[in-house]
């Protein structure tokens, strides 16, 4: 069991995918409301070494022993990878020895403002930020943002990530009924992305429970209406989490053991990795299938959210 690898995971984006936590939970610029992994425990925009650059090498060394499939090697996991100042280490690490295993970078995007950790990502062969607002009110009403961060500053250093970036640039949009789906809010996210200008974009909504009771994912309907009014080319609604299911990733054993656990009794996300040892995100991967396909729901209750058996 590896404490800061995890995976390989069914990625809707990127197949294959071995995350790579650089963070511990939950370090991070925003503090989203619709955020997967939990709220934010560490609200910052320090960078540092929050994870030694030797115990990750050594865990990823151990693991490419058995020459695994994978398709990607992600830095991701419980909070914004790029607040670990080793992260381009790391990258030139994995290049020089797993040359043929392609890199990607899962960001939130806040930090590239900073023209050193730009030039770090730039070996990346692929650099997936996110930006769900185009307005100072609704990026810290869905982000809530670290304290000094701005919209603008935000936003141009996506640009001038794109003007120094080689690799391709995905940028993806998380759309929550009544949070930014204005339409003066798409709009400006419209005149960002032309800005920006990114090979894609790629509109997704909730599929998880956030950090916030009642929010409300947009059905197919409403992200095709979003998609018309960004009117930009190669923007696409990402699948939905029941389509992982088809990718060579899914282990039909982890998913009975979730099963197997919430048979006995509800659990929280919380409760569901320290009983069976798997990182978080992974098994969020498997609770969005199971949920879309039927299996399980969740119930509301004074200390989390809960899964149970449909």
């Amino acid at each position: 069991m590896y404490k800061y690898l995890f995976g390989p995971v069914p990625s809707r984006r990127l197949g294959r995918s071995l995350g790579i936590d650089l963070v511990p939970k939950k370090v991070c610029s925003l503090n989203c409301v619709y955020c997967e992994v939990g709220k934010t425990t560490k609200l910052t925009t320090e960078r540092k070494e929050y994870v030694l650059y030797e115990r990750i090498v050594a865990e990823l060394d151990d693991f490419m022993k058995s020459q695994p499939n994978i398709d990607y090697i992600t830095f991701s996991g419980s909070g914004e990878p790029t607040l670990n100042t080793h992260i381009g280490k790391l990258l030139r690490y994995i290049k020089n020895h797993y040359p043929k295993i392609k890199t990607a970078i899962l960001s939130n995007g806040t930090l590239f403002f900073d023209k050193e950790l730009r030039q770090e990502l730039l070996i990346a062969d692929v650099i997936l930020p996110s930006l769900d607002a185009a307005s100072q009110r609704v990026f810290e009403k869905i982000d809530r943002p670290a304290p000094g961060l701005k919209i603008e500053t935000y936003i141009q250093g996506l640009i001038d990530l794109r003007k120094e970036y080689k690799g391709q640039l995905w940028l993806e949009i998380l759309f929550l009924k009544f949070y930014n789906t204005s339409k003066k809010e798409l709009l400006l996210l419209k005149e960002a992305i032309r800005r920006i200008q990114p090979d894609r974009v790629q509109l997704n909504t909730l599929d998880r429970p956030g950090t916030v009771k009642n929010l409300t994912p947009l059905n197919h309907q409403e992200l095709l209406h979003c998609q018309q009014i960004i009117d930009y080319p190669n923007t696409e609604i990402i699948a939905e989490p029941v389509q992982r299911k088809n990718l060579e990733t899914y282990h039909q054993d982890i998913e009975h053991s979730i099963l197997n656990t919430i048979t006995r009794r509800p659990c929280t996300l919380y409760d569901l990795q320290q009983m069976l040892g798997i990182h978080i995100n992974e098994i969020n991967k498997y609770l969005g299938v199971l949920e879309e396909s039927g299996k399980i729901k969740t119930q509301t209750q004074k200390r989390g959210t809960f899964y149970l058996l449909a």
